[in-house]
């Protein structure tokens, strides 16, 4: 009788260039070596799923507590071409400019491509990404969840520049300020843009404790 594994799959998103970006790593194993692919690894017998993921993402960001969820397991029956292996996807979201990522021992190099110009992927990979990037269009309307890519510190361009990039639709400008403002999420830190081309804009931060209030509460971000 064959043998059941199983094993996580980590889609990361990032935000850089006003670009949504996932990180995909070229393998440096069989099957399919060279090719790219999501972040993952089997599951060790002593962990949980969700400690698996946790291993698997620190071992590459080298950070602990990632914003980090659940998507769903992937189970077709061939999606692996050696062995049977049921996948539970997790999707994550972090600032570029924070981590240093470094390839774990199945890859050969780590890469942050474009949501709009993603290669092809292993296995069932892809299934992976879009179903991840199809809960992430539909949470970023119940949760402030742009905290998690943006820098400490970020303009309102910025942040309608990561809403537009994740529901892949530009936005009114006037329309998004009026919604963010009324939120009353934002802080103004009293300082600007520096070494910039253009206008230097405001920069805000994210009030934690509204933003966690928001995040217990639910809310409708109408766009």
């Amino acid at each position: 009788m064959e043998q059941l594994s199983t094993s996580v799959d980590c889609v990361i998103f990032g935000f850089d260039d006003a670009e949504l970006k996932v990180l995909l790593i070229k393998r440096n194993i069989e099957p399919q070596r060279n090719m790219m692919a999501l972040p993952g690894d089997f599951i060790d017998v002593n962990e949980s799923i969700d400690e698996a993921a946790n291993r698997t993402l620190k071992s590459i960001t080298n950070i602990d507590n990632l914003y980090l969820e659940q998507i769903r397991a992937f189970g077709n029956t061939n999606r692996f071409p050696i062995s049977r292996v049921i996948t539970v996807g997790y999707y994550a979201l972090v600032n570029i400019q924070h981590y240093q990522i470094k390839a774990g021992h199945t890859a050969e190099t780590l890469e942050w491509c474009s949501v709009n110009n993603i290669p092809p992927l292993v296995f069932d990979h892809r299934e992976i990404v879009d179903a991840g990037l199809a809960i992430l269009k539909r949470k970023v309307r119940r949760e402030p969840l742009g905290f998690n890519l943006l820098p400490e510190n970020f303009s309102l361009t910025e942040l309608q520049q990561v809403y537009e990039a994740i529901l892949g639709t530009p936005l009114n400008k006037r329309n998004f300020r009026t919604k963010i403002n009324q939120m009353k999420l934002l802080i103004d830190t009293g300082i600007k843009q520096e070494k910039v081309a253009h206008k230097p804009a405001k920069l805000y931060r994210f009030d934690e404790a509204i933003y966690n209030g928001l995040v217990e509460e639910g809310f409708y971000f109408k766009l």
